[in-house]
């Protein structure tokens, strides 16, 4: 493809005009189309999609509508390509663009802040402060890839490089696209403290924020960190990424089996579960003075005890996807083996094979938690590495 001669390109990454990409059609509705290569422009970059995992709020953009669609726009964007989970390959450089060289394996955050809010300005880019209007403009400034503009579920995508993070040559495609997921336990933990070593943390919801969420914490030095769910087979990858505790909630009470191992209430709860009384739960769990962040987004909207916080002095944080680079310190923790993400990884399938591996996801066949979904060049590329 001959791009502007402002962006730069490399022969040995050869860029086509077109690319497949699955686009949305009416909801669940999801159809392989030919779509121009994005190009480029000022602090950006083009990355060659090698893989893509599955989040919960894929499901939700491709089944209900994007949630951070801006407010009064169309409730379902047609023609939209979603995924946003993805890492790849940089393959071509914007005007300017010096930060990443061609060729560089990288991992995406969604967001790439406007630049010009307030929130923005102090990282807080997945709540860029003039939501409505500076929120998916990207004239603004503002990115959310797979969620206001085209996401991974393709094969070339534009990114700024203020969402690009470096990943180690150790580390795998399907590794790799789970750094924004172990970003996010980050800046839930962030947000509660930051440095937590000595501390005691609970996670509610082993799923993939919820796991990850006990082996950020156990690296952060958190003791002891605890589990609550649902699944047996689930709090037992916890138990191998490092939670001390697990506790099924369906064989025992969580706040009294929380509170025999902790006495007097723990110092943290990262709420993953999105169950209609997590935050009450929570608020039980805590001891006096103790923090709450949430983490999950529930579907209806749940009676709080208010109350209860305000009598015993509990915190209540909120986060929304990564922020404050914490998706950075994630990747570094990953990079130094800390813990091994790809416990959480279930289930591959290539691109052309992306309803199926939804329907894995959605309906957690096999008990799927993470499926990553694969472009063809990359199996390629991993076929040539082996010889």
């Amino acid at each position: 493809m001959a791009m502007p001669a402002n962006v730069k390109t490399n022969a040995d990454h050869p860029i086509p005009e077109t690319m497949k990409a699955w686009v949305l059609g009416n909801p669940g509705e999801l159809t392989l189309q030919d779509k121009p290569v994005p190009v480029p422009g000022k602090a950006e970059v083009l990355v060659r999609i090698d893989a893509v995992a599955i989040c919960a709020t894929d499901l939700e953009i491709i089944y209900h509508g994007p949630p951070a669609m801006i407010q009064g726009g169309d409730p379902y964007n047609k023609g939209f390509t979603p995924g946003h989970e993805y890492m790849g390959t940089v393959v071509a450089l914007g005007p300017g663009v010096d930060e990443y060289e061609i060729g560089e394996r990288v991992t995406v955050e969604i967001h790439a802040g406007c630049g010009q809010c307030k929130r923005c300005r102090e990282g807080m880019y997945t709540s860029c402060h003039n939501y409505g209007k500076n929120y998916g403009d990207v004239d603004k400034g503002h990115r959310a890839n797979g969620f206001t503009t085209d996401g991974g579920f393709c094969e070339y995508q534009v990114n700024n490089i203020n969402t690009l993070v470096h990943v180690g040559d150790t580390m795998s495609d399907e590794e790799a696209t789970l750094v924004v997921t172990a970003g996010t336990a980050m800046y839930g933990l962030t947000e509660l403290g930051g440095l937590v070593a000595g501390e005691s943390v609970v996670v509610t919801g082993p799923g993939p924020i919820g796991l990850l969420g006990v082996a950020v914490a156990k690296a952060l030095g958190a003791q002891p960190v605890i589990l609550t769910g649902t699944r047996d087979n689930r709090l037992e990858i916890g138990k191998q990424l490092g939670a001390d505790h697990v506790v099924n909630v369906r064989k025992e009470d969580p706040v009294e089996a929380v509170r025999r191992i902790v006495d007097g209430g723990v110092d943290y709860v990262l709420e993953c579960s999105a169950a209609p009384n997590g935050i009450n739960e929570a608020a039980q769990m805590v001891n006096r003075g103790g923090r709450i962040c949430l983490a999950a987004f529930p579907h209806e909207a749940p009676a709080v005890d208010i109350a209860h916080l305000v009598r015993n002095n509990i915190y209540v944080y909120g986060i929304r996807g990564e922020g404050k680079s914490a998706t950075h310190r994630a990747e570094a923790f990953m990079r130094q083996k800390r813990f091994d993400a790809t416990l959480i990884h279930t289930h591959t399938f290539s691109m052309d094979d992306l309803p199926e591996a939804i329907r894995y996801a959605k309906d957690r066949v096999e008990d799927a938690i993470k499926v990553v979904v694969k472009n063809k060049h990359a199996a390629a590329k991993h076929a040539e590495a082996a010889e």
